[in-house]
């Protein structure tokens, strides 16, 4: 995994909290070739947020005791958020707990890939889009997999997070504040490209 002294981690990406899960930011360009219909969706927006989901939870206007219940204990389905981000994330989410590290190309790519293959696509190779997103110019996306008490928000963002080869247990990464305890500490070590200028 790259290092401080590893010249190659040139690619900003970064993990926000927003209390009950966690998003990846990163620059519009790095998704567009994989995601072409993000480009047409979103056109010149510098950078986007992607998040996993419970389909239900997380288009919710309000959050019921039910519609928690029902996201935690049975497998439903689920959904790509994705947002526009007009400025860096730190900035764009200047109330939220942002972290932000570097990531060589092919960290980078395995991230990209790992989001792409969130998406579920149709027999004609299409996303299919759902209701519009909660926040700024954002869209739900239908995604693959079943969400569920052990297959949580937070636990895609470990993954993703394991995808670019950080030594992350997923098993345990069940809430935002695991996620972003794991990058804290990986900061405080040194071992990941935090905080830098990524060139």
């Amino acid at each position: 995994f790259p290092t401080e002294l590893d010249q190659s981690a040139e690619n900003e990406v970064f993990v926000v909290n927003h209390g009950w899960h966690t998003g990846f930011v990163i620059q519009a360009t790095d998704i567009h070739q994989e995601i072409p219909e993000l480009k047409q969706r979103f056109g010149n927006a510098p950078y986007i947020e992607f998040g996993w989901g419970d389909k239900e939870f997380y288009q919710a206007e309000e959050i019921t005791s039910g519609i928690t219940l029902k996201a935690i204990f049975l497998p439903t389905d689920s959904v790509v958020h994705v947002v526009a981000v007009t400025l860096k994330a730190d900035k764009y989410f200047k109330n939220s707990e942002v972290e932000k590290f570097c990531l060589g190309n092919l960290e980078l790519d395995s991230l990209v890939e790992f989001i792409s293959s969130s998406f579920f696509r149709n027999q004609s190779g299409n996303l299919l889009k759902l209701n519009h997103g909660i926040y700024g110019d954002s869209q739900f996306y239908k995604a693959k997999g079943d969400f569920h008490i052990f297959n949580t928000c937070n636990k895609w963002t470990a993954k993703g997070l394991e995808s670019t080869g950080m030594k992350i247990s997923t098993s345990f990464k069940l809430t935002a504040g695991s996620i972003m305890n794991y990058l804290s500490r990986e900061r405080s070590s040194d071992r990941i490209d935090f905080n830098l200028n990524c060139e």
